[in-house]
């Protein structure tokens, strides 16, 4: 059976380590949206992949009131 690597436009799912390259983001990050269902996953098996898609549609998205910034503490 030949295994050929996949180029990354005919990946259909990444894993959460190249799921969080792809976004520039952290793996622990990846996990934050997956939790708060702001990624939707697959599971195989005990795998959690994200669909390419998925991954476009995120990327494409506002995300207006993501990171939560500190009030100054001078004032």
């Amino acid at each position: 059976m030949n295994k050929k690597p996949c180029s990354e436009e005919t990946r259909l799912l990444y894993d959460r380590k190249t799921a969080a390259l792809q976004l520039s983001v952290s793996v622990r990050t990846i996990d934050y949206f997956i939790a708060n269902k702001r990624l939707t996953t697959r599971r195989i098996g005990k795998k959690v992949m994200i669909p390419r898609a998925e991954l476009v549609r995120f990327a494409r998205a506002d995300h207006f009131g993501a990171v939560n910034i500190a009030p100054d503490q001078d004032k």
